[in-house]
């Protein structure tokens, strides 16, 4: 269970002027008066918390469990430009067997993949659970007009895509044009059909930490299946303070309105002990019922080869070293 409990100062925020929350994007006005009406965040409080959870160990059969856990809640990403079919395919064949040499390691969550790779990750992963995540609204930066980033969404779920991971208009939240960006949430939310809504903040670029709360917020209000700190393109990406307060957000949200949302920190976490650290923050802050790849998720390439590093280890005795594992 969680340590933590919902801020009781959310109240406030909860009922602006004897408004329910569902009231509060009614107009910028209102939108507006919500998100300033959220509690300030404490960086230094949020900071020290984030760097005290992160000071706990586990051993032996929790250990073993936790990187188990680590490994199914993965989106197996490769993002770049020079990604190949022959590339999406190999990695959606490691992302179904991570470790050919012992079937009980646990498949990923999903491989996450650009709009034109997403047919190709389709095909590699079909019928084995492993679910085609795809980047789109003109990923990472999110520069262009609303009917290209809705057309990016459209072809990558008729592509087979059961996710989309949008980016907001950073510049529309930063200059204060907040309903726009639930707008566009909204707008990019109706064209995923049945598939899941993964919203990414870019938390490096949001500046405070005020800024991720109501940015978590927006995201949850136009109805985000996930959010998502980072694109893993810029300096600052997932860090356990940012996670941890959009834990707090995702947690608060349900006390108040009882529909679940995930979180996805993406980008920089390469290591089993980085991994359990942040499973140690989803514990503590939101609770067990996010400890699993359908409300948590981590964005990344390289941290799948250390779990499965650290996993023979326990198994055997002895490190394997980088060899055992393929490059991605």
């Amino acid at each position: 269970m969680p340590t933590t409990a919902p801020s009781p100062k959310l109240s406030a925020a909860f009922e602006q002027g004897g408004a329910p929350l569902s009231d509060a994007t009614a107009s910028d006005s209102a939108l507006r008066r919500f998100l300033f009406g959220l509690p300030g965040v404490d960086a230094v409080g949020l900071e020290a918390r984030a760097a005290s959870l992160g000071t706990r160990s586990i051993k032996t059969t929790a250990k073993a469990y936790a990187i188990d856990l680590a490994i199914s809640m993965i989106d197996l990403t490769t993002l770049e430009g020079a990604d190949t079919p022959g590339k999406v395919r190999a990695l959606a064949a490691k992302a179904v067997n991570p470790d050919p040499t012992d079937r009980t390691t646990p498949r990923t969550a999903a491989v996450c993949v650009y709009p034109d790779m997403a047919a190709t990750a389709a095909a590699s992963l079909a019928g084995s659970g492993v679910k085609v995540a795809s980047v789109a609204t003109a990923f990472p930066a999110g520069r262009a007009a609303l009917d290209v980033k809705l057309a990016d969404v459209r072809d990558a779920v008729a592509a087979g895509a059961d996710e989309i991971d949008m980016v907001i208009d950073r510049g529309a939240f930063l200059s204060g044009r907040f309903l726009k960006v639930y707008e566009e949430i909204l707008a990019v939310k109706a064209e995923c059909g049945s598939a899941r809504l993964k919203v990414i903040f870019e938390t490096g670029e949001l500046s405070t930490y005020d800024n991720i709360r109501r940015a978590s917020w927006i995201g949850m209000l136009a109805g985000a299946d996930f959010i998502k700190t980072s694109t893993g393109k810029v300096a600052t990406n997932a860090t356990p303070a940012n996670t941890l307060l959009m834990l707090e957000a995702v947690r608060d949200f349900r006390a108040a309105t009882g529909v679940q949302i995930g979180v996805k920190p993406a980008g920089g976490i390469r290591t089993t002990k980085d991994a359990v650290k942040f499973l140690v923050l989803v514990n503590e802050t939101a609770g067990e019922d996010w400890l699993d790849p359908h409300w948590f998720r981590f964005g990344a390439s390289s941290l799948l080869n250390d779990l499965l590093m650290q996993r023979q280890k326990l198994s055997t005795g002895r490190y394997s070293g980088p060899d055992y594992v393929t490059v991605d």
